[in-house]
């Protein structure tokens, strides 16, 4: 056989074979893709009961593992969840009665009706409101919330499915949301329940009470009754109030609570009436008696545990003071009323943990206090008792707090804060004015600020003491007590004293905030620097005021400016620790407030070291006019005193230019060879462009009218070393072009620009030889000097500049001496020629035409070496 073929029938036995496998493999994928439909199809249309039979061991939960509804769970669990807070979701203006509404859980509408009517009958319901939108935090406005994770969400290879998933969700009202399957008849009862057993109680004993108090009230007024039945009738309807709730509470509790809060609120509205009125009760029976009612309500409350029992009875015993005020009622008995009505409050408020009792008792307490503190005609009869009670009220609100935070380790916030300040400072306010107003008092008002520092520091010792106290609760008090010992030093002392304290302070609370990690205390330093800064300028200002005065010390040996070199001493110290010294404050790390800040200090320890000698060096140019002149003599009015005040002025402003030129050059040198700091370097030369301007325009001036004062002979006194003065100005000022030059080369600083620079540095050397100039021609007593020699002078410093332009090849200087000519050309023939003489005119025309050509030659001569971009340009 032919191998030929052989080969052949392989070939075709092998692709038999092959198409054999393709059909094989195409059966397969077909049989695949159509069991792949099959089972997707069937997992669409599963439905729930299937996939909960997948699931058998999740099916057989027991009934108590499953998270239990928000209605179904325990009324204590639900209360502890709940904070005090404004929402300000649902607000209509700080969201204050929505908030309290929610807390409490009963309709908003009640709250705000509430305050309405506080506001319409007592007209405290504004100052209330302000309250609690001060001391209560404002809730958040998207609540975070813990739900189980979705067990249908596929996780991802080695990564752990979460225990809980964090989603935000909007803040939910007092009540839940009801499910999607709820009939509009269900929730229309749910709401009818609400309105019924709820909402309509309150509100009605609310009305009840006020209407008692006003039909009280006018029964008094129109005398339609006598006075014994009046307080017969009050106690009867009390009596019968508090004997229907005991009997309802079996069956009604709610309603039962209701009753009973508004019979205490009657109760103590009566007693008040029948003792303060009527003189019925020796006081130690009225005072029995409102002890009494305390402890009922008290009970009532704890019996209950509800809190807006206590909270409706104690603000009925509150507005007793506003309703029944018509002048009559003692001090002592008011405030002993009020100190009885706080311990029960603050009883209930410690006992329960309700704080927002605390937080009434507060706000009402100082505002009955204040109130009757202002306008209160003869409270100066009362000084003893207003003391008493003042104290009383300022450390029983103290303790409490206390009582609050270390006892119950109630976390730190900022309502804390607000509170513990404002009782701090309401009763040292109180006690200043008492003190102050008392004509033997004013002479303590150094010993009660300091009385006050002795007491917060006690409690911060206390505090220190008490192991798993918090930290911040010992950083406030205590800084409190620095705050009160700081006070004392203006008001014990002035002057001087005053400055160096609070600079000492200052620095020892920023020293102990940065090396020992306490933010606090360095925060409490920054607005001691700002005082210590102010008292210094007052000082300066006192100073400046009294350099005429008899018996002035001289400049430089005062204690003035001893006190602002101790005080530069100070900051500097401070700056060098806040730049040194890592920083543990938390706004101070944000770029946003810790770089104006960290500007703010250094700008602060410049600004007193520069007007340390400043201020000094002005004193001194006035007392020598002093000297020459004294105020009680004839000669201060006369001409020859106006010319030596005009003539010592100037040399002030000469000598404070230089000294600045001069610390402006230390400046730069020490941040140059030191400190290497980006952001003084540019300040440094933002601060030198500042004086070279102040220099060319009121400096020179200033030189020009010595030299005046020197041709003129007047005043006698003027010495030649008034001109000489000029040179030492000068040389200042090229030192400050020097190191503004070497801070420019600076690395740090990456600010290399040749062409403003030598821009600038032009117009300097220009200014100031034409300054120079004019003074040389004034001294020869040319006349018409600043029309002839100017113009000639600036068109030869143009053709200088061109030179130096074509010579260098820098483009900038040759546009500027081309600038320069035809401001000279326009100066000549707008202004010159109209002034100058025949022989005038010749010269200048020349000398222009003359410089013009030889820049038109340089321009021919060098073109060729003239590159089309400089490389100063670069």
């Amino acid at each position: 056989m032919n191998p030929e073929d052989n080969t052949i029938k392989k070939l075709q036995k092998r692709l038999d074979d092959l198409g054999q496998k393709q059909e094989k493999y195409a059966e397969e994928i077909r049989e695949l893709r159509e069991a792949l439909e099959g089972l997707l199809k069937a997992e669409t249309e599963q439905p729930v009961e299937a996939a909960q039979e997948e699931q058998p061991l999740k099916a057989q939960k027991p009934p108590e593992k499953t998270s239990p509804s928000p209605d179904a769970a325990p009324k204590k669990t639900a209360a502890a969840s709940r904070k005090f807070q404004r929402n300000r979701k649902n607000r209509i203006l700080a969201g204050v009665c929505y908030g309290l509404a929610e807390y409490l859980q009963i309709n908003p509408a009640f709250t705000r009706v509430l305050f309405f009517l506080f506001s319409l009958l007592f007209c405290i319901g504004p100052i209330i409101y302000l309250l609690l939108w001060i001391i209560i935090p404002a809730a958040p406005l998207f609540e975070t919330q813990q739900i189980p994770p979705d067990p249908q969400r596929p996780v991802a290879p080695k990564e752990e499915a979460p225990l809980f998933e964090t989603r935000q969700i909007p803040p939910h009202p007092e009540r839940p949301a009801a499910p999607k399957g709820e009939s509009q008849m269900h929730q229309a009862s749910r709401l009818e329940k609400f309105v019924g057993e709820n909402l309509l109680g309150k509100v009605g004993i609310v009305i009840l009470v006020i209407g008692v108090s006003i039909g009280a009230k006018y029964s008094i007024d129109n005398d339609l009754i006598s006075p014994l039945m009046r307080i017969i009738l009050g106690y009867l309807i009390g009596a019968l109030l508090f004997f229907t709730g005991v009997r309802l509470r079996p069956r009604y509790e709610n309603f039962s609570a209701v009753l009973l809060s508004g019979a205490m609120a009657i109760m103590y509205f009566i007693t008040f009436a029948a003792y303060v009125f009527y003189g019925m009760y020796p006081q130690w029976l009225a005072f029995l008696l409102m002890v009494v009612f305390t402890f009922c309500t008290v009970g009532i409350s704890l019996q209950y545990n509800l809190q807006f029992i206590a909270i409706i009875g104690l603000v009925g015993a509150y507005c007793i003071p506003f309703l029944l005020s018509e002048d009559k009622g003692e001090p002592a008995v008011l405030f002993s009323y009020m100190g009885i009505i706080n311990l029960g409050i603050l009883f209930i408020a410690f006992r329960k943990y309700w704080k927002p009792l605390f937080l009434f008792a507060f706000g009402m307490t100082w505002l009955i206090f204040i109130s009757w503190y202002s306008f209160y005609a003869e409270r100066e009869l009362y000084t003893i008792v207003c003391w008493g009670f003042l104290i009383f009220f300022f450390l029983l609100f103290y303790a409490t707090f206390l009582s609050y935070k270390l006892l119950k380790k109630e976390a730190f916030n900022y309502t804390d804060v607000i509170l513990l300040l404002l009782n701090g400072f309401i009763f040292y306010g109180l006690g200043y004015d008492l003190l102050e107003t008392s004509p033997e008092g004013a002479g303590f008002l150094g010993v009660f600020t300091l009385l006050n520092a002795c007491v917060h520091g006690g409690v911060a010792v206390l505090i220190h003491r008490r192991k798993g106290a918090d930290d911040n609760i010992l950083f406030l008090v205590t800084g409190l007590a620095l705050v009160f010992l700081t006070i004392t030093i203006p008001v014990q002392l002035d002057g001087n004293w005053v400055t160096l304290l609070w600079m000492a302070e200052a620095t020892l609370l920023f020293w102990i905030g940065r090396t020992r990690q306490v933010s606090l205390y360095e925060a409490l330093a920054y607005p001691l620097i700002v005082l210590g800064v102010f008292s210094l300028a007052e000082d300066w200002s006192a100073a400046s005021a009294a350099w005429d005065s008899p018996g002035a010390n001289p400049a430089f040996f005062n204690a003035v400016f001893l006190t602002a070199l101790l005080s530069s001493a100070a900051l500097g110290y401070i700056a060098y620790l806040f730049f040194r010294k890592p920083r543990f404050l938390t706004w101070t790390q944000e770029s946003r407030q810790g770089e104006p800040l960290s500007f703010a200090v250094s700008g602060l320890f410049l600004m007193v070291l520069y007007g340390t000698f400043a201020v000094e060096i002005s004193r001194h140019w006035d007392q020598v006019y002093a000297g020459f002149f004294p105020a009680d003599t004839a000669m201060a009015d006369s001409y020859e005193a106006l010319r030596t005040f005009d003539y010592i002025q100037s040399l002030k402003q000469v000598w404070l230019l230089n000294y600045t030129l001069f610390f402006l050059s230390a400046l730069a040198l020490v941040n140059i060879y030191k400190l290497k700091n980006r952001s003084l370097g540019l300040a440094s030369l933002l601060l030198n462009l500042i004086a070279l301007f102040v220099f060319l325009t009121s400096g020179l001036y200033q030189l020009s009218e010595l030299r005046d004062h020197y041709i003129e002979g007047s005043p006698e006194n003027v010495t030649r070393w008034s001109v000489g003065v000029r040179y030492l100005s000068l040389l200042l000022l090229a030192a400050l072009l020097a190191v503004s030059h070497r801070v420019l080369k600076q690395p740090y600083l990456n600010l290399r620009n040749p062409v403003l620079s030598e821009s600038i540095l032009a117009l300097v050397v220009g200014w100031v030889a034409t300054s120079e100039l004019l003074h040389w021609l004034a001294l020869s007593h040319v006349s018409d000097s600043y029309k002839l020699w100017v113009s000639v002078f600036w068109g030869l410093y143009a053709l200088v500049l061109v030179g130096l332009g074509l010579w260098k090849q820098k483009r900038h200087l040759r546009i500027g001496g081309i600038a320069l000519f035809f401001l000279t050309l326009l100066k000549v023939f707008f202004f010159d020629l109209t002034h100058l003489s025949t022989i005038s005119k010749t010269i200048v025309f020349i000398s222009l035409g003359v410089f013009l050509l030889i820049v038109s030659y340089l321009y021919q001569r060098f073109k060729a070496a003239i590159p089309e971009e400089d490389e100063t340009l670069e």
